[in-house]
């Protein structure tokens, strides 16, 4: 939601996302440096070589079953929007699997007239009068250009085909979940007040079949300072139940089940932890130390009980993980038979398989789970955990192109092999470490090097350091064929910083750089660029940082705090006025990370990591690159637009990209994708000296 224009910011007439005014000074940004590095032919070099990979047909084309057939959605030269299509398992294992098409985007937005991008499916398991799951129904999200907001449109499988008269939420930030053929529950704007401050649903209603959306009824409405609210349907045999949640703040919530005549039954856990409810068990996952008896379960845990023992008031839960100083749980996959924990140690994936007993709900057995290599990131995703417990398996490193497996957690045995990514890039003579460095304040903090094996610790590398660094989330090692043809394989190093902020280190990791001790993020990644510089990998005018959304706030603020250490930066769809951000779009729900502006003891430490406040004309800084989109109904572009426009104003050394359309992810398309990318890496290049 955005709310009256801050008049005292001689930019902020730059916030009206898509003014004449507006969108003239962005196309005017867009034809200066911009143009200039898009114009060049190593930047089309680039552009075309990460082009042809990701239209590449080799790559590995991931799959969601859905009744008998494994879903893709694709994008490839042929398809610019996608298709998504299907195939059977016994194809799928093939070289060359026998796709049918199901929907067509590329067709569908010609023949509407619209620029679709495909935001996911919702699939019914069965209809009223099948005796069987049929899988015919399904709502597909669409959204205009990658926007958050999206429309719902009823599918049949059967035909492939949208339903004539089917069901059909208009535009908006929401979601639906079906209920039956008949009833869907559904999340959307309906009208002045319907939203909350955040400009998600404020509302749950249940909407049924002929009749108008305005008229579904209510099932549950949060307060307008909450982030969200949305109900859904497990439709799993024998445990069918509805759901109800409320997100009161980003790490707070309320879940509740709802009963035949509406009632709703409060699952009691902790607002802060994340409570899942699959088959019988309930799964609570904490971010805070809980001691709901007499025994008390450490941050970081993750518990399970049997539903029924916990509404009838047990409280002696499970510890199915138990967090280390060096190990945190990344996630939890469930199976029909069992669950597969995938934990990270020290910032390397290993997974072990747990079998709950659920007659006495309470015991479990611990097994390994073989074949996962001992380094990297390995990811796990059921193939269908209501029947199956057949999971598939990637694995994936800085060096190694990702692998798909097949494996039967109940069976054991080593995974089956079933698809590899193809090489991108010339690995040889590269290696990959772990190093580990002291922050500010005593804290010892990871980061990974990619770098040739003849380094010269003459600090000669042009060297790219990343980093995200907020909303508990993970940096791991992971292959990508842009960064390896642009940058690895023409001599430059690359870092990944795990610094406070992430979830590398759990719940706690998270909370030591939350809201007034946000600093610690920044000390960290600055840290580690100094490193960087001190152990001989490169100096600072070779040395270049790049974060996108939280992590263009890092960035940001390196560029603000610490423009000594970097000799380039890359700022991508961005935070950069904490003053403005919890009034643009969906800054609100974000006040738990940061802090609240508007409060005058919350504003003073915002105010130490704001980079547009920070900006000091008269300073020196390194050039740097924003890059935005117009379709970002997320975070909002005009923070990357306001603080480029008072940058240039100043003379700093700026270049701009907009993408017209494309979202929070920057692009709607493998082609924008790839310009957006190859500007970066060629802006880098040039400003740090690679070959």
């Amino acid at each position: 939601m955005t709310t009256t224009q801050n008049t005292t910011d001689e930019h902020a007439w730059l916030e009206d996302v898509e003014g004449a005014a507006q969108l003239d000074w962005v196309r005017e940004r867009n034809a200066g440096e911009g143009a200039r590095i898009a114009a060049t032919a190593q930047f089309a070099s680039t552009r075309d070589r990460i082009l042809e990979m990701l239209d590449s047909e080799a790559k590995i084309p991931d799959v969601s079953k859905i009744g008998e057939h494994y879903y893709n959605f694709w994008k490839d030269a042929a398809h610019e929007r996608g298709i998504w299509r299907r195939t059977t398992l016994e194809s799928y294992r093939t070289q060359d699997p026998d796709w049918e098409t199901v929907l067509d985007l590329d067709a569908l937005s010609e023949a509407e007239g619209e620029n679709w991008v495909w935001h996911g499916v919702s699939v019914l398991r069965r209809s009223k009068d099948s005796t069987q799951d049929d899988h015919r129904l399904a709502m597909v999200d669409l959204s205009r250009g990658g926007a958050d907001a999206d429309v719902s449109r009823e599918f049949d499988l059967h035909t492939r085909s949208f339903v004539t008269g089917g069901f059909e939420r208009p535009e908006a930030k929401g979601n639906i979940s079906w209920v039956d053929e008949d009833t869907l529950f559904v999340m959307t704007d309906h009208g002045p007040g319907s939203m909350t401050d955040s400009g998600y649903p404020r509302t749950a209603r249940l909407w049924r079949r002929g009749t108008d959306l305005a008229e579904a009824e209510l099932v549950f409405e949060g307060a307008q300072e909450d982030v969200a609210v949305t109900a859904m349907h497990d439709q799993t045999p024998g445990h069918e139940r509805d759901l109800v949640y409320r997100a009161i703040a980003f790490y707070e919530g309320e879940l509740f089940l709802r009963g035949t005549d509406g009632g709703l039954t409060r699952i009691e856990v902790p607002n802060s932890a994340q409570a899942s409810v699959t088959r019988e068990w309930l799964t609570v996952r904490l971010r805070e130390d809980w001691t709901p008896a007499d025994r008390t379960y450490r941050a970081g845990s993750l518990l399970g009980i049997r539903l029924d023992d916990f509404l009838a008031g047990s409280r002696d839960l499970l510890e199915l993980f138990v967090p280390t100083a060096a190990s945190s749980l990344a996630s939890f996959t469930w199976t029909r038979h069992h669950l597969v924990l995938n934990v990270l140690q020290h910032v390397t994936h290993r997974l072990e398989v747990l079998t709950l007993d659920s007659h006495d709900g309470a015991s479990l057995e611990r097994t390994p789970f073989p074949g996962v290599p001992a380094v990297g990131t390995v990811q796990v995703a059921a193939v269908d955990r209501v029947t199956s417990d057949q999971v598939w398996l990637y694995t994936t490193d800085f060096l190694h192109p990702t692998t798909l497996a097949l494996a039967d957690v109940a069976a054991g045995g080593e995974p089956e092999p079933v698809k590899a990514m193809p090489t991108f890039f010339d690995a040889a003579g590269l290696v990959a470490e772990q190093r580990f460095v002291t922050s500010a304040d005593g804290t010892r903090v990871p980061y990974f090097l990619v770098h040739r094996e003849d380094l010269p610790a003459n600090g000669t590398t042009p060297t790219l350091l990343y980093g995200y660094g907020g909303f508990e989330i993970s940096l791991t090692p992971t292959y990508s064929g842009g960064l390896g043809a642009a940058w690895l394989e023409r001599g430059g190093a690359y870092a990944l910083a795990n610094i406070r902020g992430g979830g590398e280190y759990g719940p706690t990791w998270h909370q030591q750089a939350l809201r007034a001790n946000r600093h610690r993020a920044y000390e960290d990644m600055a840290a580690v660029a100094r490193d960087l510089v001190d152990t001989g990998v490169t100096v600072p005018e070779r040395l270049g940082v790049q974060g996108g959304s939280n992590g263009g706030l890092l960035a940001g603020n390196m560029l603000t705090q610490h423009p000594e250490l970097f000799g380039a930066v890359v700022i991508q769809v961005p935070l950069l006025d904490m003053k403005r951000y919890s009034h643009l779009l969906a800054g609100a729900s974000w006040m738990a990370e940061y802090g609240d502006p508007d409060v005058p003891d919350d504003w003073e430490f915002i105010a130490t990591f704001s980079p547009y406040h920070l900006f000091d004309a008269g300073r020196d800084y390194p050039p740097v690159l924003f890059t935005t989109s117009t379709r970002d109904d997320r975070v909002h572009p005009a923070h990357a637009r306001k603080m480029a426009a008072q940058m240039l104003a100043a003379g700093k050394d700026v270049t701009y990209y907009e993408n017209i359309e494309g979202g929070h992810g920057g692009a709607a398309t493998n082609a924008q994708l790839a310009h957006m990318q190859a500007l970066a890496y060629r802006f880098l290049a040039e400003r740090l000296g690679l070959g």
